[in-house]
């Protein structure tokens, strides 16, 4: 009867080692401590560790736990498992051992290669296991979670079960990368220089330079050209530096004959305005070219129809040194009548005298810059501009217009370029301020400029060639440069 008591002791005790969850169902997680966890990505793998404890479990004798970690996305749409941690009761373990020896004797379940340790539990006595596994790193584990499995496994009516449970805290945070821009302050102009270029078509008797207002259109090309010039020696704002005549020919004739008829006819429209329109000889520079062979070529693009057009084009191209040889060859051309519609529409096209007035422009204080906006927003330079901007709430319909217009008048200004890709990164629109940089000439010129590029390039999401773009930059001498850098390599890690 003694021995009958002691037989029952013993299963009530076994049988209240594990949990049972439901009927037959048992665990013995609520035994096991963990402690220490910690989950870091080492290049492309990560690493879990942490302090399993034993010391309060116990376990059944027949008994085998399989303690498995497991990494679940934030979602929880993939995982990725660690090896198993497999602890055994004393029978169970004796059975694993014998199992190693006798190839003829089937493992346990976990006990093979798969498993991270087995280890044989004592009950009653302290235990624990520093256990430390990895596995490949996929983007998806950023703020994950870590959930341990449980398996247990036992003889025929011992009782199996599963369960888990999720340890506290996410795992592997994203990195939020903290992107630093900067603005470019325009180029100053201490002296505004601007200047006008207009081309005047005279007629001229053959062969003549003598200037007849009332020879065809004459008079009203004259007035053209006197109107220009007095526009802008009226005007208060401005000062005139220097008015550049170049007079030009057409071919026909002797390479000789034409340049001085050029010389000529240059001289002879400098003359007529410092004389109609008094303005001091001293700011007259004329020049003369003599036959314009480049404006031949590209007034032939007017006329697409014109008969044996890319013969003609040939004989321009290939014509490096005789002149007069070439448009011989021109002449020769058949029919006649491709020389006639030349010289009767195409060569009337380069006879003609380009003039460029230069001016100096006074600076404007904020009130009269805010005008000339709207009136002459060519005679503010970019600095006068960006003033006005100022002067506005950014973001404002006034401040949107001045903007535009400094875009619209120093395109290719860093101060503008940047400014524009920096409206465009604000709106989420990265391509387009990728776009931009990319094509502007003067991107490479400005590390603010590349820096900024790099921070367009990220948002698209290019971190590698953001990577290369900050290189530059801060080896351009950019603080914020530097400072992305290793933004974009943070993010780059854990890609």
């Amino acid at each position: 009867m003694r021995n009958i008591y002691r037989i029952l002791l013993l299963s009530v005790l076994a049988c209240s080692a594990g949990a049972a969850h439901a009927e037959n169902e048992v665990s013995y997680l609520s035994q096991i401590g963990i402690s220490g966890r910690e989950v870091v990505k080492q290049d492309r793998e990560v690493q879990l560790s942490m302090q399993v404890d034993m010391s309060r479990l116990r376990i059944r004798t027949q008994h085998t736990v399989a303690l498995t970690p497991v990494l679940v996305s934030e979602d929880g749409s993939r995982e990725a498992a660690f090896p198993p941690i497999v602890i055994d009761g004393g029978t169970r373990n004796r059975v694993y051992l014998r199992a190693q020896r006798l190839e003829s004797v089937e493992l346990p379940p976990y006990h093979d290669e798969s498993s991270q340790v087995i280890i044989r539990r004592r009950n009653g006595k302290e235990q624990s296991y520093d256990y430390c596994a990895t596995t490949p790193y996929e983007r998806w584990m950023l703020d994950g979670h870590i959930e341990l499995r449980e398996e247990v496994h036992g003889c025929v009516n011992c009782g199996e079960g599963r369960s888990e449970e999720s340890l506290p805290g996410s795992v592997l945070p994203e990195f939020i990368p903290d992107y630093r821009l900067d603005t470019v302050a325009p180029a100053p102009e201490p002296v505004k220089v601007r200047a006008e270029t207009r081309t005047a078509r005279l007629q001229f008797l053959r062969d003549s330079y003598k200037i007849l207002p009332d020879l065809k259109n004459n008079r009203a090309e004259l007035d053209t050209v006197s109107h220009s010039i007095l526009l802008v020696k009226n005007n208060p704002d401005v000062t005139i530096t220097g008015i550049y005549i170049t007079g030009y020919a057409s071919p026909e004739g002797t390479v000789a004959h034409n340049l001085r008829l050029s010389e000529n006819r240059a001289l002879a429209l400098g003359d007529y305005i410092s004389r109609q329109d008094q303005i001091d000889p001293e700011l007259l520079h004329v020049t003369w070219k003599g036959e314009d062979w480049e404006g031949l070529r590209a007034a032939l693009d007017r006329f697409p129809g014109l008969l044996k057009r890319d013969e003609v084009l040939r004989i321009i191209d290939e014509c490096t040194g005789d002149r007069d040889a070439c448009e011989k060859k021109l002449q020769q051309i058949e029919p006649p009548t491709i020389y006639q519609r030349l010289l009767n529409e195409v060569y009337p096209l380069l006879r003609r005298n380009e003039y460029r007035i230069v001016y100096n422009v006074r600076n404007f204080n904020i009130e009269e810059a805010r005008r000339m906006v709207d009136e002459r927003p060519d005679l503010l330079s970019l600095t006068e501009m960006y003033k006005v901007a100022a002067s506005y709430e950014k973001g404002s319909a006034d401040y949107d217009k001045v903007m535009r217009t400094a875009a619209r008048f120093y395109p290719d200004s860093p101060a503008v370029v940047n400014d524009r890709a920096l409206e465009a990164i604000a709106a989420g629109k990265h391509a387009a301020a990728m776009e931009l940089l990319e094509q502007a000439a003067v991107t490479e010129q400005h590390p603010t400029l590349v820096n900024t590029l790099g921070v367009a390039y990220a948002g698209a999401g290019e971190p590698l060639k953001a990577e290369k773009a900050f290189e530059r930059a801060a080896a351009a001498g950019s603080k914020e440069a530097r400072h992305n850098l290793e933004q974009v390599r943070g993010v780059i890690d854990q890609l």
